[in-house]
């Protein structure tokens, strides 16, 4: 079903603006409008889209006038909502949420504007405007004065402060997000993603402050105490959580695009070169994505709005024309921006320029299909990136993306791709890794099932139907296969619909003739129902690339529970070739010995692969863990910059098993380092000019590792490294200061660890004052890890700090920061945003080895509604996972240790 009709029923009211505007003087007339919007089409609202209001009104345009008052923390606003109103009905219920309403009115084609009484209902976040008498199905304009919160967390329209750039004065900047249900925080809307409307916007602010919003800004007009009104050009038809504002101490960096649109960097006063980087990045990336979805990017501009601090719900959001992301993983600054931060910012700002089409001219018609948004916004991000950046080879990546994909995958309380979202904090939950990391992974097997040319001539097709409206998900298969894909629909089902990683099992391999042939059986990976998981009844067509030796990698589609593969010549045979499938492979002791022997003349992506694989097969009991530990051991010493990392954090990982056991910690600290040292000894401990930029990540990656592991040379170098800054504040200056920094921190005495705060507390660097303080808690020392929890409820760190600083000591002190927060709950929910608190605390608990965690959460957790109950059910599981394969793995781990 396809919705490219019924969503023009969204369109523009053309006769109601003036009259309008006598109910409510202050809202902009609909005649001002810079752009037009289509005539509406009265066609009836789609009923079996979900939604929490009332299916019998929609938005055309939204006329938004705000003046927030940044010192106070509110706002005063007025709206005029151009709406048709499809039955009779006396009431209509918008979304509205900590909004308190001074008036509203009605105003229908005949001029007259009608009194409204509103009701406000917290819990179900609605305004409800009643009218005296019935109204009469037909177009009106809803004009409303109210008033709202600033918050301090990243809800709605909320503050950051920061230490200015210049002066180092403490400042306030002031932005919105709205993802997934908050622009209901800012203004009385349909805040669902089918209600497509236009939006108007102006607002009042400080005059030296620069105001930004997603379209360009039509005038600047002085008015009284200091202030100016900005008024900004009407929007494209959109969703009413991609609408932004922000205004502060800011300035821009701009240049115009190839694509035709101006692109800039908003940042911090002082920020300067610092954006550079990023928008260099932001033009070429508006040329690609057009080339690539055959849609011009249809907005005259598009902005990347830097913010300080920092959120535990996300890192950046696609708002339409005007990106938001926090400032650590969008500007680059030479003093602590490291290899793997920069990448970041350009992965991240690839990202959400992906989001401008897929998400925000596009859009899904429900949370159920977020995945339509997210999971293809990380799977371009990374086409993106191989295209202009291949040599920081991010195609290897997503092997990890895969794994991170799997490890939520594998456990009972995982969920499908396509899911089912019936309240806010369902929504809030839907932003995860199956949506993010499994929607990446399954869209690279599609991809790899169709190929590229189809694959690619199928998204153009889509965007060309669907432009400015909702889909589903089918909406995309139907494209693909019309494009060429037959037999995708049914493949991608399998996948996106139901839970769950499919299992093949290698059997039977005989090499007769010059061919190779497979048995492969069909089951399913579970890390928490092995011995019963198969008995659900799961099964998937799952598209399986092998090869046999050096022979040409052969395709084939195993369903029905089994199936037998011919492969061209004859060697060591290899399932999943080249990384693309969505599964695990269970290979028998012989065929993963003969892939044992060849590992070295692998590819680095099937290395990553089969090292991912074959740990996860051994964590889960599948076979044992020598059949991993043999491959970790068999990685080649000068092998691929990535696959070494990989490596290097499978040593950490053994390492931590034993933190009761310092002689089997001794052995893996050996074997740990005589791998490592290679490459850190190629590397050096300080950055070359004009070195490959994997080689700086790994070095970093390999000064973690080895100060995780003890290694009492490198604990040295830092130390001394640290005690240059008595005399020299920039001895630490570089891509490396952060790693340092790290493992001083870790290791801190209480010395060391006021001198980190004293850094943290003096730096007018918002980016810098974050990291120093976040490290802070991750003292080893179990003293000043309560430090860092109580200096987190002070307002020291900065409102969007202290979490990350709680967070910081669950790593190594779960169960103090869990008791801890427990202790605090209202002050700790108060640093969180409210799209993530029901998370945070199960968060907390997740690193935790302690077997009474689990009742503990379990007694947290009993009294929670089903929604929010989610988080701790997800820990629950894993955490009764590890305390029984736990000792299991140590067992099987100490046991190779001692045979070699």
């Amino acid at each position: 079903m396809t919705f490219s009709t019924r969503h023009f029923l969204i369109a523009a009211v053309s006769s109601l603006g003036l009259s309008a505007c006598a109910a409510q003087p202050g809202i902009e007339p609909a005649a001002t409008r810079v752009a037009a919007a289509p005539a509406l089409t009265g066609a009836p609202l789609d009923p079996s889209i979900p939604s929490q209001l009332p299916r019998i009104a929609a938005p055309v345009h939204y006329d938004v006038r705000v003046t927030p008052d940044a010192k106070a923390l509110t706002f005063t606003a007025e709206a005029g909502i151009d709406l048709e109103l499809y039955e009779r009905s006396t009431t209509l219920t918008l979304n509205a949420l900590d909004l308190n309403f001074a008036g509203a009115s009605l105003t229908g084609a005949d001029g007259k504007a009608i009194a409204l009484t509103v009701a406000t209902d917290a819990a179900a976040q609605t305004a409800i405007f009643t009218a005296p008498a019935p109204l009469a199905p037909g177009k009106y304009r809803l004009a409303t004065r109210y008033a709202g919160v600033i918050n301090t967390q990243a809800n709605g329209l909320f503050a950051l402060d920061y230490p200015d750039k210049v002066s180092g004065n403490e400042v306030r900047g002031l932005f919105t997000q709205f993802e997934a249900p908050d622009a209901r925080r800012f203004v009385p809307s349909f805040d669902e993603p089918s209600y497509k409307a236009t939006f108007s916007l102006s607002a009042t602010v400080p005059a030296d402050d620069l105001a930004v919003s997603n379209m360009p800004v039509i005038s600047e007009t002085p008015t009284a105490g200091g202030q100016k009104t900005v008024v900004f050009q009407t929007s494209p038809k959109m969703s009413s959580y991609l609408l932004f504002f922000a205004t502060g101490h800011f300035e821009r960096l701009a240049a115009k695009s190839e694509s035709g649109a101006e692109v800039g960097i908003v940042s911090p006063r002082g920020s300067g070169e610092q954006a550079r980087f990023a928008l260099d990045s932001l033009g070429p990336l508006l040329s690609y994505y057009r080339d690539y979805f055959g849609q011009p990017y249809p907005l005259p501009k598009l902005d990347n709005v830097a913010g300080p601090g920092q959120s535990q719900f996300f890192g950046a959001m696609e708002n339409w024309g005007a990106i938001f992301t926090f400032e650590r993983i969008l500007l680059d600054d030479p003093k602590i921006t490291s290899e793997a931060t920069r990448q970041e910012i350009y992965t991240t700002q690839a990202h959400e320029v992906a989001h401008q089409w897929f998400g925000d001219l596009v859009t899904m018609a429900w949370w159920d299909d977020l995945w339509l948004n997210e999971g293809f916004a990380s799977w371009m991000e990374t086409k993106a990136s191989d295209h202009f950046h291949p040599d920081w080879q991010p195609l290897l990546d997503r092997v990890g993306g895969r794994e991170r994909a799997m490890a939520l995958d594998a456990f009972a309380t995982t969920h499908p791709i396509v899911q089912k979202i019936r309240t806010v904090e369902d929504t809030n939950q839907a932003f995860d890794t199956i949506t993010y990391q499994k929607g990446e992974a399954v869209i690279t097997m599609l991809e790899s099932y169709a190929g590229e040319n189809v694959w690619r001539d199928g998204l153009r097709a889509y965007m060309e139907t669907h432009k400015y409206a909702n889909t589903r998900t089918d909406d995309l298969w139907n494209a693909v296969e019309s494009a060429g894909a037959k037999g995708l629909t049914a493949i991608a089902h399998d996948f996106t619909n139901q839970p769950g990683i499919p299992l093949l099992h290698v059997g039977g391999v005989a090499c007769v003739g010059g061919n190779t042939s497979v048995q492969l059986v069909q089951g399913e990976f579970s890390r928490d129902r092995k011995a019963s998981v198969d008995a659900e009844g799961r099964r998937w067509q799952v598209p399986v690339l092998a090869r046999a030796g050096q022979g040409v990698v052969a395709r084939q589609v195993i369903s029905g529970g089994a199936g037998t593969l011919t492969l061209p010549g004859c060697g060591p045979v290899l399932i999943n070739a080249g990384q693309a499938g969505y599964y695990r492979t269970l290979y028998s002791p012989a065929a993963l010995g003969a892939l044992r022997s060849s590992f070295a003349g692998l590819a680095p992506i099937d290395q990553l692969g089969l090292l991912g694989d074959n740990f996860a097969l051994a964590n889960a009991g599948y076979q044992p863990m020598g059949a991993a530990l043999d491959l970790l051991a068999a990685t080649p010493k000068d092998a691929n910059q990535k696959v070494i990392g990989d490596s290097a954090g499978r040593y950490e990982t053994l390492y931590g098993l034993f933190d009761d056991q310092p002689a089997l910690q001794k052995q893996i600290v050996s074997r740990g380092s005589a791998a490592l040292a290679p490459a850190m000894q190629r590397l050096g401990f300080d950055v070359r000019r004009g070195e490959p930029a994997l080689d700086s990540i790994l070095r970093s990656d390999l000064l973690g590792a080895l100060g995780t592991l003890g290694d009492a040379k490198l604990l040295a170098e830092a130390r001394r490294r640290f005690a240059l800054l008595d005399s020299n504040p920039a001895a630490l200056d570089g891509p490396l200061k952060s790693r340092w920094l790290g493992i001083v921190a870790s290791n801190a005495s209480p010395a060391e660890w006021d001198k980190l705060r004293a850094m943290a507390k003096g730096s007018k660097s918002a980016v810098e004052r974050s990291a120093f303080y976040t490290l802070l808690g991750n003292a080893k020392d179990a003293e000043l890890a309560k430090r860092a929890l109580q200096l987190a409820l002070t307002d020291e760190p900065g409102k969007t700090v202290s979490a990350a600083i709680i967070g910081a000591v669950a790593r190594s002190h779960a169960e103090l920061a869990v008791d801890f927060a427990q202790a605090n709950q209202a002050a700790v929910d108060r640093l969180i945003d409210a799209s993530a608190r029901a998370r945070f605390l199960a968060g907390l608990a997740s690193s935790s080895n302690d077997p009474a965690m689990i009742a503990k959460l379990e007694r947290i957790a009993a009294p929670l509604p089903a929604d929010v109950r989610k988080p701790y059910d997800k820990t629950i599981a894993s955490l009764k996972e590890r305390s029984v394969s736990r000792p299991r793995i140590k067992g099987e781990v100490a046991a190779w240790l001692t045979a070699r």
